[in-house]
């Protein structure tokens, strides 16, 4: 007799799917190298929540069915891990820009740069992709309000900014995105290093306006939606 055939898994909810995701970008970052031990956060927005890594857990150990999500003024709605601790910074992004994903690294040339500069020096057009010249928004402890703020006041006009003495954050309308983002601000604030380490010689910058043409032209890269 033949055994009747098992039943196809039920469907995963948005939740659930956004969720696997955030758990695989999170442990990206480390195997990336953007992240060390516990630091650093990734969240997605799925409708009116928020989709968030949970505080001093390592990546490695998150589970695919344990999500955890808060509400849009900080209330948890779904696990029993607590939030990072960094949930006012990526609220405030939420409720300020159109994102749908936010991703804060550690990473090492992002920080090294940040406690140098005011701004990211324009050593590449890839500065298009993250809407023009990043700023580095003013030290604040982490977790606070004020670092929420400097923050905000960073990213106007932007999808990225650097934190002094602290690191890196972008969003975008996809997880993918806003890692990408990530990866190439890291990868420009290591170029900058690598050519200003240079000695007797300064690294040839672009001009905001060479910049702003490379945002024209990107808009037409890649394959037609």
């Amino acid at each position: 007799m033949t055994a009747a055939p098992e039943p196809p898994p039920a469907p995963r909810s948005p939740v659930d799917r956004a969720w696997a995701e955030l758990v695989a970008a999170a442990r990206r970052t480390v195997a990336d190298g953007l992240v060390v031990g516990t630091s650093g956060n990734v969240s997605v927005r799925v409708g009116e929540l928020v989709l968030v890594t949970p505080t001093g857990v390592p990546y490695d150990r998150l589970s695919d069915a344990e999500p955890v999500a808060v509400t849009l003024d900080g209330r948890q709605a779904l696990g029993a891990l607590r939030p990072t601790s960094e949930l006012p910074l990526h609220l405030e992004i939420y409720r300020t820009t159109a994102a749908r994903a936010v991703v804060h690294t550690h990473a090492v040339h992002a920080t090294a740069v940040s406690t140098l500069v005011d701004e990211v020096p324009l050593i590449h057009y890839m500065a298009a992709a993250l809407g023009g010249p990043v700023r580095v928004a003013p030290y604040a402890p982490y977790g606070t309000e004020e670092l929420a703020a400097h923050t905000r006041a960073a990213l106007a006009d932007r999808s990225g900014c650097l934190l002094r003495n602290h690191g890196a954050v972008t969003y975008g309308d996809t997880l993918d995105q806003a890692y990408d983002r990530t990866a190439q601000l890291e990868w420009m604030c290591r170029v900058w290093l690598t050519a200003a380490a240079v000695p007797g010689r300064t690294p040839a910058l672009l001009t905001e306006a060479q910049v702003a043409d490379t945002a024209t032209r990107l808009r037409h890269y890649g394959q037609p939606r």
